[in-house]
């Protein structure tokens, strides 16, 4: 595998949400989905607000094109929205690692099938077509919904970096690891399989 094949976002699709290579197409839905929950007042995320939308789609397709990123849109299949953007970032196609990440959600879509199945369909491609042997997840110390979230995926804590960031307004963020290894993977699946079979 190159870094093109890790960086090349494909259309992924599941019974609940449909991930879609992030283009310049999306920038009005992208700001409508971000004032679902006025995300960009979160403290210890780093959401844009709708006017920073279009930069923020400029930077990561800019990633996209170093072969550092590949970004997806998350389209909702019961109401046909945009609610959020998730990437493969963290490259390292060289030791089959990667990380998913810079995922944000529309409020509507928090606490629903939408994460586990965006991050099913996330980890089988990673695992099965681009025979990752290890996949990351981080985030911020105090941001305890995604620490849960990324818990019930099935992924296991690695630890935390300590003042690993200086964050927007100047404080120290310690960033939390977590990671799945390919070993682990089967099993994970099957977890996977298991919370989203009522909605198949």
């Amino acid at each position: 595998m190159t870094f093109q094949d890790y960086s090349t976002p494909v259309p992924l699709q599941g019974n609940t949400v449909r991930l879609e290579p992030l283009s310049r197409d999306h920038v009005p839905e992208l700001r409508d989905a971000v004032k679902d929950g006025e995300l960009w007042n979160l403290w210890y995320t780093r959401i844009p607000t709708p006017e920073k939308m279009a930069e923020e789609v400029e930077s990561r397709l800019a990633q996209q094109a170093a072969g550092a990123m590949a970004p997806w849109v998350i389209r909702r299949l019961d109401t046909g929205m945009i609610c959020g953007m998730t990437t493969y970032l963290n490259i390292k196609a060289e030791h089959r690692r990667l990380e998913i990440g810079s995922t944000w959600l529309a409020a509507s879509a928090q606490r629903t099938a939408v994460n586990a199945e965006a991050k099913y369909l996330l980890l089988t491609r990673a695992f099965e077509n681009l025979d990752c042997i290890a996949v990351e997840f981080r985030t911020h110390w105090h941001n305890h919904a995604s620490r849960g979230a990324i818990a019930r995926l099935g992924a296991k804590q690695d630890g935390v970096l300590r003042s690993n960031e200086l964050w927007v307004d100047g404080s120290r963020r310690d960033v939390v690891v977590f990671s799945i290894l390919d070993s682990e993977w089967p099993s994970v699946r099957l977890g996977l399989r298991h919370r989203l079979a009522p909605l198949a």
